[in-house]
Parts: C-alpha cells; sequence; structure tokens
C-alpha cells in the first residue's frame, strides 16, 4: 500500500469509520492505523490483495467494531446528552480547510446528527453491517466477507438493523434555501433583531438537545420540548451572545443547516444544527464540549469564564488567575 492508494481509498475509509464511531477524531485514528497495518501486512506489500479498496474497507470497519465495543463503558458514563463531533462543510463561516461532507459520502442524510444518534441504539457488529448495506451498497457476500459473518447472518441482521432504524429515522425535506431562510433568523435574532420572527418558525414540538459533555455552565442531561421552553432557552443564548459580543456565522453541519458561535478573540464556542421540516425548525442540537470542536480549529477558552463573571458582577479578568 503506498500512499496515492491512501489518497484515494481515504475518504471511503474515514466514512465508514466516523459513522460507526461518531467521533472525528477517533475516525482519523482508526484511517491512519487501519492504513499502518495494510502497509505492514506482507500480502499488501507484496500486491497480492485483490481488491485494495475491500481490504482496507474490511480492516476499517473491524477496528471500528473492536473501537466502539472498548468505547463502551465510556460512552455509559458521559455526562449529559451525548451528541457526535461535528462535520463542518465549507462554505460562509466555516473554518479554513474544514471538510466539506460531501468529500465522505453521496447521502448527506446518513451525516446528519439525528442519523448518527440514531445509530447508538445499535450493537457494533449490527451498526457496521446495517451502514455497509444501506449508506454504502456493499452486497451480502462482501459485507460477509468485511465482517466475518456468513451471508445469511447478515441478511438476518441488517433486516433486525433496517427495522429499529426506520421506527427512529428522523424526515428532513430541507431545501438549501429554506436552511439559509432559517439560519438568517437565527442570525438576526442573535444580531438584536427580531425575535418574534424566529420563534414563530419553532414547531410546537420541537426538541432542543445539548451537549456540554460537564464542561460548560448547563449541562442538558434530556432534551428540552416544546415551544415554551425551547424559545426561552434561546433568548436566554441571544443574550449571552449580545453581551459577550459573539458573533454567529453560517454553515454546514453535518449536511443540515447551522452555524458557528465564536468569541470576539476568534474562539469556537459551539456549533449549532437545525432538523428542519416543513419550514418549521423540529429539533436543534448545540455541541459544546470543547473536546468535540478542537478539530474545527481554536476553542474558545475565555466564554464561560467571562459569562460566570459577569453573572457574579465581576468585571471579566478581575480576580482570574494570571
Amino acid at each position: 500500500m503506498d500512499s496515492s492508494q491512501y489518497a484515494a481509498y481515504r475518504p471511503l475509509m474515514f466514512s465508514i469509520a466516523y459513522r460507526m464511531t461518531g467521533s472525528v477524531s477517533d475516525a482519523e485514528d482508526i484511517v491512519q492505523d487501519a492504513f499502518l497495518r495494510a502497509s505492514q501486512d506482507p500480502a499488501g506489500q507484496d500486491g497480492q490483495v485483490g481488491s485494495p479498496k475491500a481490504y482496507l474497507a474490511t480492516i476499517t470497519t473491524r477496528l471500528a467494531i473492536d473501537h466502539l465495543r472498548s468505547a463502551r463503558v465510556r460512552r455509559e458514563s458521559y455526562v449529559g446528552t451525548w451528541l457526535p463531533e461535528p462535520l463542518v462543510g465549507a462554505g460562509p463561516g466555516a473554518p479554513r480547510g474544514a471538510p466539506d461532507p460531501a468529500e465522505f459520502a453521496e447521502t448527506s442524510d446518513s451525516l446528519s446528527l439525528a442519523f448518527l444518534v440514531l445509530l447508538e441504539s445499535l450493537g457494533p457488529a449490527e451498526r457496521a453491517v446495517f451502514l455497509l448495506r444501506e449508506v454504502f451498497g456493499y452486497d451480502y457476500g462482501e459485507i460477509a466477507g468485511i465482517t466475518g459473518k456468513s451471508e445469511a447472518a447478515c441478511r438476518q441482521v441488517f433486516a433486525r438493523a433496517r427495522r429499529r432504524v426506520d421506527e427512529g429515522r428522523p424526515r428532513f425535506e430541507t431545501s438549501r434555501a429554506e436552511g439559509e431562510e432559517l439560519t438568517a433568523l437565527f442570525l438576526a435574532a442573535a444580531d438584536g433583531g427580531d425575535m418574534s420572527s424566529l420563534l414563530e418558525r419553532l414547531a410546537p414540538d420541537v426538541l432542543f438537545y445539548g451537549d456540554s459533555g460537564g464542561r460548560g455552565e448547563v449541562t442538558f442531561s434530556a432534551p428540552l420540548y416544546g415551544r415554551e421552553q425551547v424559545a426561552e432557552l434561546i433568548r436566554l443564548q441571544v443574550q449571552r451572545t449580545l453581551e459577550l459580543d459573539a458573533v454567529l456565522t453560517p454553515a454546514q453541519v453535518n449536511g443540515q443547516p447551522g452555524m458557528l458561535a465564536r468569541d470576539a478573540d476568534g474562539g469556537l464556542i459551539v456549533v449549532i444544527a437545525l432538523d428542519v421540516l416543513d419550514r418549521q425548525v423540529q429539533a436543534i442540537r448545540v455541541i459544546a464540549n470543547p473536546d468535540k470542536l478542537r478539530h474545527l480549529g481554536p476553542v474558545s477558552r475565555t466564554w464561560h469564564l467571562r459569562w460566570n463573571e459577569r453573572n457574579r458582577g465581576v468585571t471579566p479578568g478581575e480576580g482570574a488567575a494570571s
């Protein structure tokens, strides 16, 4: 295996690993480990591999399954609501060099945060079979070779996984224009504009998911439900944005309309993704855990400190450790 093959197959390998783990950093580690193993395998070095693509997909999938099994305890002890690490697409407000979700797969709906969370209901091997068939279009013979299961077993596993996923699969019918329109309403509100137009576009049963990993001022142990509760939270967040000179910019987050919030120094505070259906916001997902944002560039170091000091009536910087 050489560098040209790494460049050719890395997008596929990353696609598999990211959807399996929901983590950009873990996916990158898995891809590097997979290629390292392939390059050290005598069969790979001697050109005995019939299909480098299938060979690398197999190693990547098996490493991802092993990773998920070892990570299960960490996931169960996670503080608050768990959301995947976001992929931020190229576009206005996106970090320089940010990956475009379209680079990693043809089907952006399988990149949505809602879909990745839904995959958490599947076991590691079950998730692999489902993704390889549903998202990547492998036939059962190929899946059997990758996972080490029989074709009959793969068919049964996929059927069970498909039923479970279909029961909870979210429906999105967001056009780019609708996404941009709703994002603009958030930006206008954060810029001191009229909140009413934004709040009118929240669905009556809108959901708010917040993932701070216990690292932020607020930890959401469960989603907030309903227009009134979510609207009040948005009002509070807009107030914070205005008081602390933070800036919101639009971005594509895992193929969905979204925004990035940065502090006055350019540090990333949160990533926000919107689920939109019938021109209404059905769900808002906010990722504030700094460990899940570092792959997108510098993370804000001052946001929570400044906000807590404001709440205590302390001028930002006073009483802080030098």
